[in-house]
């Protein structure tokens, strides 16, 4: 059976959160720390990292910002966690 776009949208949202909340712990900072160093809220930050739900790509630029690492660099790591035939679309 396919997974539904509804659970591969969350494996993603979720996918992304992890590979954030490693690069913050990996530079030793607690959410609130970063998230003002970024000028993000505690509560969007904490989101992100848990996946719990979607968010803008102002969000996602913000976030790499705070990790000083580029938004390129979270996608590709994004990539090689979910794989190459990963897709959202009910077609594949």
């Amino acid at each position: 059976m396919q997974e539904s776009s509804i659970n591969k949208s969350e494996k993603l949202i979720k996918t992304f959160g992890n590979i954030v909340k490693k690069h913050r712990k990996n530079q030793g900072k607690t959410i609130y720390r970063i998230s003002a160093e970024a000028g993000i809220p505690k509560a969007t930050w904490r989101e992100v990292e848990l996946g719990l739900k979607n968010f803008r790509f102002i969000t996602l630029w913000k976030v790499a910002e705070g990790l000083e690492i580029s938004p390129n660099k979270l996608l590709e790591e994004l990539l090689n966690e979910i794989g190459n035939n990963f897709s959202l679309s009910d077609l594949d």
